[in-house]
Parts: C-alpha cells; sequence; structure tokens
C-alpha cells in the first residue's frame, strides 16, 4: 500500500521549508540567535532607561565619573580619569574585529585562520573580565572618603582648587580603641562589617587643623558644579551633621555620590559581564571544535557565524553602557 503525499500549498513559498527555502536566507540557528538577541538589547535597553531617569532624578548626588575611574594598573597614585576604561573598551572592540575575521576565514573554509582568530577574540574576551574586575576592586575599595550627613547625604574634602582629598592626607587615626557594634552590642538591629579606619573625631581633629580644606556637598550650582561651601560653613557642616565615615562603595554607601550609582553600575556592568563570560565559553567549544575539525566535516563553519552574532551584540552593548556609565 503506497503513502499518500499530501500538498500544503506552501511548496512553492519561501516559507515552505527545506533547505534552499529558508526565511530570510537563514537557517534555523541562526534566526533563533536573532530573536535572543533582539529580546535581549530589551532588556538592557530597560536596564539603561532606568539608569538614565535615577541620574535625572537625583543629578545633584550623582558621582563625577572622573573622578571615580581614574586608575590605571602599576600607575598608583597617578590621576588618569577613563583611560584604563578607554582602553578595556578597545579591547573588547579589537575583540569584535578578530570575531569578523573568523567567520570570513570560515567561509573560505580556511582552518588555521579561523583557529587563530577564534583564539584571540577568547584572549581579548578574558582580558576585559579581567579588567572589568580589577575595576570593580578599585570602585568597593575607594580613593578618597567621605562623611555621611545625618539626611544620608555625602560630604566630599577638596582643596582650594576643588580638587579631591584623601582622608589619610589630613586625618591621623586616634589610639582609641572603638568596639565594633554587633546584634549584641547595644545595636540590636544592625551589626557594621568591619570598622572604618578612621573615627568622626579623628576626621573633625584632622579638618580643623588643615585650613586649606573645604567641604563639597551634593548640590549643584548655576553652572552645574558641585557647590564647594566655605571654610566657615565647612566646619560647620562637619561638626554639626557629619556622622560617619563613609570608604568606598557598596549596595548600601557610597564615597562618590549616590548609592543608587552603585546599585545600577554593579548591576548593569555585573550583567554585562555574565554575557562576556558566556560569550567566551562559547566560543572556547566552538574553538576546540575548530581544531577537532568537526565543522570541516559538516562541509561549513556555521556555528562562528551564530556565536560571532553573540559575541557582536555584546561589543555592541558594552558602547552603549561605555557611554552611559562614564561617558554622559
Amino acid at each position: 500500500m503506497g503513502t499518500a503525499v499530501v500538498n500544503t500549498g506552501t511548496e512553492n513559498s519561501i516559507w515552505g521549508g527545506g533547505e534552499s527555502k529558508k526565511p530570510l536566507k537563514a537557517g534555523y540557528g541562526k534566526m533563533m540567535m536573532w530573536f535572543f538577541i533582539l529580546s535581549d538589547a530589551l532588556t538592557f535597553s530597560g536596564f539603561l532607561a532606568a539608569y538614565g531617569f535615577s541620574r535625572y532624578k537625583f543629578m545633584d548626588a550623582w558621582p563625577i565619573a572622573d573622578e571615580v575611574f581614574n586608575h590605571f594598573p602599576f600607575f598608583h597614585g597617578v590621576d588618569a580619569p577613563m583611560y584604563y576604561v578607554a582602553l578595556m573598551t578597545f579591547i573588547l572592540v579589537f575583540s569584535s574585529v578578530t570575531m569578523v575575521l573568523a567567520v570570513d576565514a570560515g567561509h573560505q573554509m580556511n582552518k588555521k585562520k579561523v583557529s587563530l582568530y577564534m583564539f584571540l577574540t577568547i584572549i581579548g574576551g578574558i582580558v576585559f573580565v579581567g579588567s572589568q574586575a580589577w575595576e570593580w576592586k578599585n570602585f568597593i575599595k575607594g580613593e578618597y572618603g567621605a562623611v555621611e550627613t545625618k539626611g544620608g547625604q555625602v560630604l566630599q574634602f577638596v582643596d582650594l582648587d576643588g580638587k579631591r582629598v584623601k582622608l589619610s592626607e589630613f586625618v591621623t587615626a586616634s589610639h582609641k580603641e572603638r568596639v565594633q557594634h554587633t546584634a549584641n552590642k547595644g545595636v540590636w538591629y544592625e551589626s557594621e562589617k568591619e570598622l572604618p579606619n578612621y573615627s568622626m573625631q579623628d576626621v573633625i581633629a584632622g579638618f580643623s587643623k588643615n585650613t586649606n580644606l573645604r567641604l563639597r556637598i551634593q548640590k549643584l550650582d548655576e553652572k552645574g558644579h558641585k557647590i564647594i561651601l566655605d571654610r566657615k560653613e565647612s566646619v560647620s557642616k562637619l561638626k554639626n551633621n557629619g556622622i560617619g565615615i563613609i570608604e568606598g562603595a557598596n549596595l548600601t554607601k557610597n564615597e562618590y555620590g549616590s548609592p543608587l550609582f552603585a546599585n545600577f553600575f554593579f548591576f548593569i556592568t555585573g550583567f554585562h559581564g555574565f554575557h562576556v563570560i558566556s560569550g567566551i565559553v562559547l566560543n572556547l567549544i566552538i574553538f576546540f571544535n575548530v581544531l577537532l575539525g568537526t565543522y570541516e566535516k559538516r562541509g561549513n563553519y556555521e556555528m562562528v557565524e551564530k556565536v560571532g552574532l553573540y559575541w557582536h551584540f555584546v561589543d555592541l552593548v558594552w558602547v552603549f553602557v561605555f557611554t552611559f556609565f562614564y561617558l554622559v
């Protein structure tokens, strides 16, 4: 008994299936990658939009990027605003170039070149993730230190030229020992993770001795610059409103300004870093398959092109993250 052939009416349509009838001339895997990229792009757009609205609402308290990201490896104490972040960005963009070369070599069925350019792409991704971890470490550790007020504002120390001054440059820690606050020692509702290097008394004493210091508050003048108090106002503000020392940044405190900036920074850059790590893992899998000759046997390097789409997306997202957090 023969099998009946059923015509669906779509045999001559581009959506009718078959290798020569691929939608938009793209295979199933590539189409699914595009769908994933589109959905992920919407996710990042939502995060960055929320960041933009929050920055607009708390504009006065928002940190100055040149003061936050001014470190460079092996150049301790050198003020290099944005240099290292720019280098990170260049490395990631360059890895996107090597990925393009790997895809092009795949079209030419050149296994040796595909292996080389995939390897360079992986190295670029690893260097970028390592650099991002180094930036996190410096952001968490802090650079200058500041004082928190009763209203939750941040008071920063500057010299007569308006440049930030570190606590360590004018404060000397006293010999008096202070007991760390724990849940069973007086403060029942919270515990300190660690004691700050200085007490408020140490800061007030050091500030009073150094007449060249001023306080910068979280308000902007008509020109959009942070307001710097005069000497008398600075001393009064510090003595009457200062309640604690802030060193570095975390999810609740931020010596550079609003803690909300730290929340967004950790979440968005961390989310992007997770994407980069995922891309490195995918690239490693494809790289070893290339070495094993898997795609030579298949007769195409389409998998390299698929993972390349993802890698280009990760690079493009970083351009927007870099613009929002570091440049604007």
